[in-house]
């Protein structure tokens, strides 16, 4: 009998209770995986609170690594015995065994662990996309990355440095500051002591940035706006804080003409070709040691709510993974 982190109720981290659970044959199209590692993810916050909404009871978690122990029939994409990873398809990532399309499973190189796989997928594939895709980022480029000691932004802020960029991150205190500061930030400034936005002009002379990716969210904004060159990117892909409240288009005008997009994985990866690309890019930069992955926490599955208030807590750095 597998084990699985389920949610019979939105609402805090006690919510979530540890049970037994059957999952059966994968059917067509379908593989069953033992699970070595899952990712923790902001998004998981979301789908336990109902901020994004799920049909109850459902099994949490967007992100996880294993071993193929069976296949359904028409799957050619993994075999038995493959070790594989994924991020962003049906949720299930909570549990010690699930079924999941195996065309949502990308295999992991020799020279990638499980637990970094685990810990990158969702994180680094969101990275991928962010500085490859919504903007593609090169040795020209200013960009402003909130949050640059969480997992999405320390693999983010290796990687644009790595492209060239001049990176300027936020982070909150001390320690994460020195931290962000050894994963590709130029500059680092203390959003609990310092004004942002004042800062980021002092740092670029008053022209601002190419671009800002934002994951904070309400506590952010409208700064985050303040902080870019005329017709600047904003790209909000989360709300750690809350949600950006409503405003008036011609907001963006008054501030110079800016461009705004909200994105989401999902539509980065939502064909095969694109999955695999996303990930081999991801996975070819880790192993090159261009960026590394950093496990700030590791939690038993069975603590999964816990992970769920260090991470609530900003009590974590970099990547946070439970363990089946």
């Amino acid at each position: 009998m597998a084990k699985a982190i389920r949610v019979h109720q939105t609402g805090g981290a006690e919510v979530l209770t540890f049970e037994d659970v059957e999952i059966g044959q994968p059917g067509k199209g379908e593989a069953a995986i033992k699970q070595t590692a899952i990712g923790v993810n902001f998004i998981d916050v979301y789908h336990r609170t109902g901020l994004y909404p799920q049909q109850t009871p459902f099994t949490l978690g967007s992100e996880g690594a294993g071993v193929v122990t069976a296949i359904g029939e028409g799957v050619t994409d993994v075999a038995v015995g493959d070790r594989v990873a994924y991020a962003g398809g049906p949720l299930g990532a909570y549990a010690t065994e699930r079924l999941i399309p195996a065309d949502k499973l990308v295999k992991i190189p020799s020279g990638v662990s499980d637990e970094t796989a685990a810990a990158a997928m969702l994180k680094g594939m969101t990275a991928q996309y962010l500085l490859r895709r919504t903007f593609k980022v090169g040795p020209e480029h200013v960009i402003l990355f909130h949050a640059a000691a969480g997992g999405v932004g320390q693999i983010a802020c290796q990687w644009a440095a790595h492209l060239g960029a001049t990176v300027i991150g936020t982070a909150g205190g001390p320690e994460k500051v020195a931290l962000a500061k050894t994963k590709g930030c130029a500059h680092v400034i203390d959003y609990k002591t310092e004004n942002f936005v004042e800062r980021v002009r002092e740092i670029t002379g008053g022209k601002g940035c190419d671009v800002v990716y934002d994951s904070v969210g309400k506590d952010a904004f409208p700064g985050s706006l303040d902080c870019l060159k005329p017709r600047g990117l904003w790209a909000s892909f989360g709300q750690s804080s809350g949600s950006v409240p409503d405003f008036p288009i011609g907001l963006l005008s008054q501030k110079g003409s800016l461009y705004a997009t909200r994105t989401s994985l999902f539509h980065y990866t939502s064909t095969r070709p694109e999955l695999l690309a996303t990930a081999a890019d991801l996975f070819d930069v880790i192993a090159s040691g261009a960026v590394t992955v950093d496990i700030g926490r590791r939690f038993p599955l069975a603590e999964a709510a816990e992970a769920h208030r260090a991470l609530e807590g900003r009590r974590t750095t970099g990547s946070t993974i439970l363990l089946p």
